[in-house]
């Protein structure tokens, strides 16, 4: 191959894997490759062990499709995964995978630690390679927006890892608002249970052993170095400001989602938070944040609230002391000029406040067609099968503008006042200095990923 002959993609995925000491370039073959709607995919995992397991195996039987390779930092953690794909070979660091297997590799799914779901997305997308990544999509407002822009520049197949889009209780959700079951909403408030993993907590003094089975440096990857502590991985990743997202990160893209899709969201026009605990290196204990979206179309201008931290909007009249709202740990209220309407997680169980309204209520017939499988959505994508008329918006055109709003959250904690966004222009106008805090720069060795 001539230099004439290297693509951007190629370029800088080639010197990226170069930087990691490997030296072929798997972008010989025309990516994004097509299927017919018969044949299989073959299908890589970067993350296999933990929720990895699930969505390699969910994306491999959703059509038969073969799992050729898998890659994960901890090979103990992902034996699992490794021993029901006995054919697929195994990797550690996923940049060596993708330059090896990346000419045989039609779909990937990522399935790590927040702050690598990016870097990983992006070496495959430059391939042509299909992406399917886990909630939240990103972890900085900068990546969502590039992974939406990477999309639709190589033209493949996305999706990201919050079921409930693909749930029945959301299409019906969306379906009581848009027929103004409650009128036009005003307010909504989404509570979660999490954190339920130490935060508010300083960085630890002591350094412990790396276990055996550990690549310690893959594991941080584009994150800062630190000593390995039990306190990171790997389970409460998600409490610390460099790896993960809070509480926000592990719930928003499912519990917000309803909100995000009925009520037709996209940016908001400044975001404000209260929280207790927050530090530099971990997330607060709680935190209440409140979205202002402008109006949309026929929409009027709303607030969208969330509570974490065992936080709790106020109890709505009319609810009996014995009734349950939403999930009782999670769900959405819905306040609108004609009424109150409460949901699960999901979407699932809309329920109009009082409930004895609902004996009285019309339903609205569907319109949204039901979904015909998470992972199966995204494999007939990655085939080119088109989906159904009126069907909810999917990939990262949805889901990177969706994981933008919900770390805006983030960045107002960070901040401790309250922000306006110039969405446009991926921008906070009202405090220059929080721009910072948009994207985070990769550690050595990383940054031609970003």
């Amino acid at each position: 191959m001539s230099k004439n002959d290297i693509s951007r993609r190629t370029f800088v995925f080639g010197s990226a894997i170069a930087a990691a000491g490997y030296t072929t370039v798997a972008a010989a073959k025309p990516r994004p490759r097509r299927v017919s709607a018969n044949e299989k995919l073959n299908i890589a995992a970067i993350g296999a062990g933990g929720k990895g397991h699930s969505d390699v195996n969910g994306a491999r039987d959703a059509g038969d499709n073969n799992v050729v390779a898998l890659c994960d930092v901890d090979w103990e953690r992902a034996a699992g995964t490794f021993k029901e794909n006995p054919k697929a070979k195994m990797y550690k660091d996923f940049r060596e995978m993708l330059d090896k297997e990346g000419a045989n590799i039609d779909a990937v799914t990522i399935s790590t630690p927040d702050h690598m779901h990016a870097p990983a997305a992006i070496a495959a997308m430059q391939l042509g390679i299909h992406v399917y990544v886990q909630k939240p999509l990103t972890h900085s407002i900068y990546e969502a927006r590039r992974l939406a822009e990477l999309s639709k520049k190589y033209k493949v197949a996305t999706q990201m890892g919050n079921q409930g889009h693909s749930g029945a209780g959301v299409r019906r959700l969306c379906e009581w608002i848009w027929a103004g079951a409650i009128g036009q909403v005003h307010e909504a408030h989404i509570w979660t249970n999490r954190p339920i993993w130490p935060q508010a907590i300083p960085r630890p003094d002591e350094i412990q052993p790396i276990p055996a089975t550990l690549d310690w440096n893959l594991w941080l990857g584009v994150a800062p170095t630190r000593p390995y502590n039990a306190c990171y991985a790997p389970f409460a990743w998600r409490g610390w400001w460099d790896f993960g997202a809070g509480a926000l990160g592990d719930m928003a893209c499912h519990i917000m989602d309803p909100s995000y899709t009925a009520l037709k969201l996209k940016f908001p026009i400044s975001v404000e938070a209260v929280q207790e605990g927050n530090n530099d290196e971990s997330f607060p204990t709680w935190s209440i944040i409140t979205y202002e979206f402008a109006a949309r179309g026929d929409m009027p201008p709303v607030k969208v609230i969330w509570y974490d931290g065992d936080k709790r909007p106020p109890r709505p009249e009319g609810l009996k002391p014995d009734e349950k709202l939403g999930d009782g740990d999670n769900g959405t209220l819905f306040v609108g000029d004609k009424g109150m309407l409460a949901c699960g997680c999901y979407g699932g169980g809309p329920t109009l406040i009082p409930r004895e309204r609902m004996d009285e209520f019309d339903r609205p017939g569907k319109t949204i067609p039901n979904s015909r499988g998470h992972y199966q959505e995204w494999i007939d994508a990655c085939k080119g099968i088109k989906p159904p008329k009126g069907d909810l918006e999917k990939g990262f055109s949805y889901a990177g503008p969706f994981t933008e709003m919900v770390h805006l959250g983030n960045v107002a904690i960070k901040c401790g006042q309250k922000i306006e966004y110039d969405a446009k222009n991926m921008k906070i106008t009202n405090l220059p200095e929080a721009n910072e805090h948009l994207q985070r720069e990769y550690r050595y060795g990383w940054r031609d990923l970003a």
